[in-house]
């Protein structure tokens, strides 16, 4: 008996051969595991095709962590640079039915962790796993259906037998027979790819609009039906995600008010354990966060609508408060610091017993403090992908359709600006050890004015006399700094001087004479003041070295106008802590060099 026939979740006639959608066969299996060599020898290979890889693939859980470089702080989650790239494990299913269901493995945080393909499966088992239904893949392919599946994370790859994607890209899936790897396309490239870093889409009823559709009125008619149901579905689709959005939010009120009142609170009653220099290090701004978090969910309620949920007009909201999320910076760049200090006072038994008392005087859920406080960087995090998401299921015609696909690049623009700043503090941690191992150094230190180094090398400075000198330079936002070589140590430098940069216009010079200087000179530029006489003649060594500076100094003054636009500044107290560390560490570790 066809196992179509068996199931009365597919909702076909007996022997009928219209196309069934994917959504219908999630969870089932048609073959145990012990059938695996019956199911390979059924499903042969196209001799075509390059044989199967042979090595075998970790589960994405063990390749993350392996992978992942230890200098990352808890402050900057992976992947917040790569906004996007790890979606959220979510499926909202079509049920036999009609009706839907969505679910989301999260943490009693709200926030989604690093799961193996194995645990999606078992927490859901609508996700198609490779296997068992191998046998009902191949039948749907050959009976000439789309199936496509989406990645669930990165696989990248140097073998041009293999197929390289990102996370959130849609294969279409050729061939399934093995159950470790899959025969797919994307774009206009065909490999092989892992099975165990894609799940089959549940919803392709977008797919058949576009596939090709045979005559007749009950094809029509058919096809109405169709789009009637793909419409129902989208709504409750963008129904489930908008509720999703509402109740994380509340539950993230909830952390935020027992954090300022479960734990800040009781810390400033007892002054002989707490300074407030120490609270300020563990707890950052997070009172603030919670301020703005509150109207921020004012507004959404205002927004949301309970009968008709998938009308809720959001992306409003977002743009409204899209400046306000800017403070989560200066949290997430104080976290490292926050969890090294509550792990100095976690040593001592009498802040282990106190925090726990908070939390149980509070009522608050068991989770220790160092994660309550991990939940902003989370939270933060996790606004693009709620976006990405709410757009996906909603269409053009929407209402609120321009708004959310505004709000998801600003919030995509908010976590770079955070990760950006991140970046500058280890910038101006190297740039602090950097001006410690300079010999000599005069005036003001250099992170008062600059925060990153945008180009180093090797230039001639010449005098309007014609006298050169061999100078190493090294320039910065805001200046350009000029340093001397020992002459027996060449690792050792000397301080020489700075320019000006936002004083100063760069002059482009042709080879041959100069007439202001009446100098034949070669691969050179001018510094040029703008309220004086002042000017600096530079040489190169050759063309492409002058047009290496060139670019550097054009790059300088558009991160400047960049980081005014943006807001980007470092704090005094980041400052001068970088300077302190760089001080601690000694002179001779690393003489000006990057």
């Amino acid at each position: 008996m066809d196992p179509a026939d068996q199931n009365p979740a597919v909702g076909c006639p007996k022997g009928s051969r219209r196309r069934r959608p994917i959504s219908v066969i999630g969870g089932v299996s048609f073959y145990g595991n012990s059938q695996t060599e019956e199911i390979e020898s059924l499903l042969t290979q196209p001799a075509a095709r390059p044989p199967v890889p042979a090595h075998q693939v970790l589960p994405y859980k063990a390749v993350s962590a392996r992978f992942r470089p230890f200098t990352f702080s808890q402050s900057t989650p992976i992947g917040l640079d790569r906004v996007g790239r790890r979606r959220q494990m979510r499926a909202s299913n079509v049920s036999s039915d009609g009706g839907t269901e969505s679910s989301a493995l999260v943490d009693d945080n709200g926030s989604e962790e690093d799961y193996s393909y194995e645990d999606i499966c078992q927490a859901n088992p609508r996700y198609l796993q490779p296997g068992g239904e191998q046998l009902a893949i191949n039948e749907l392919i050959s009976d000439g259906s789309v199936v496509c599946a989406e990645a669930l994370w990165d696989h990248v790859t140097m073998d041009d037998q293999e197929l390289g994607f990102k996370a959130g890209d849609v294969i279409q899936v050729l061939e399934a027979s093995n159950k470790d790897w899959w025969w797919g396309r994307s774009e206009d490239k065909e490999a092989w790819f892992p099975a165990s870093f894609v799940r089959l889409r549940v919803n392709q009823e977008e797919l058949s609009e576009n596939s090709s559709s045979t005559q007749g009125e009950e094809q029509e008619e058919d096809a109405g039906k169709n789009r009637h149901r793909h419409l129902e579905s989208k709504h409750q689709m963008r129904t489930n995600v908008i509720q999703e959005i509402m109740n994380t939010e509340r539950v993230y009120i909830k952390h935020l008010k027992d954090i300022c009142e479960g734990y800040i609170r009781q810390c400033r009653k007892h002054t002989g354990m707490f300074t407030v220099a120490q609270l300020a290090t563990i707890f950052g701004n997070i009172e603030d966060i919670y301020k703005f978090q509150r109207k921020f969910l004012k507004d959404l309620e205002k927004q949301y609508n309970k009968e008709e949920p998938h009308l809720s007009e959001i992306g409003s909201c977002f743009l409204q408060h899209q400046e306000g999320f800017a403070i989560y910076s200066e949290y997430c760049n104080n976290h490292p610091g926050a969890c090294a200090e509550l792990s100095r006072l976690m040593k001592q038994g009498r802040y282990r017993h106190f925090f726990e008392a908070c939390r149980l005087l509070q009522q608050m859920i068991d989770i220790a403090i160092d994660g309550f406080l991990l939940t902003p960087v989370q939270k933060i995090c996790k606004y693009p992908l709620q976006l990405a998401e709410l757009l996906k299921y909603t269409t053009q015609e929407h209402s609120d359709y321009n708004n959310i696909k505004a709000a998801y690049e600003a919030m995509k623009n908010v976590a770079c600006l955070i990760n950006e700043r991140k970046r500058r503090l280890e910038s101006i941690d190297k740039i602090a050890r950097w001006q410690v191992s300079i010999v000599g150094w005069e005036g003001l230190d250099i992170l008062e004015r600059s925060s990153e180094l945008i180009h180093s090398g090797e230039l001639t400075q010449v005098s309007r006399h014609g006298k050169s000198q061999q100078r190493t330079f090294f320039l910065f936002d805001h200046q350009l700094v000029s340093c001397k070589k020992d002459l027996l140590r060449r690792d050792v430098l000397y301080y020489r001087g700075r320019t000006d940069m936002d004083e100063v216009r760069l002059v482009d010079l042709e080879d041959g004479r100069d007439k202001d200087w009446n100098l034949s000179v070669k691969n050179a530029f001018k510094l040029v003041s703008k309220t004086t006489d002042e000017v600096h003649l530079f040489c190169a060594k050759k063309q492409e070295d002058k047009a290496r500076w060139l670019q550097a100094c054009g790059d300088e003054r558009r991160r400047v106008r960049e980081d005014r636009e943006m807001g980007m500044e470092i704090s005094e107290n980041q400052k001068k802590l970088a300077m302190l560390n760089a001080q601690k560490a000694g002179h001779g570790k690393s003489k000006g060099k990057f």
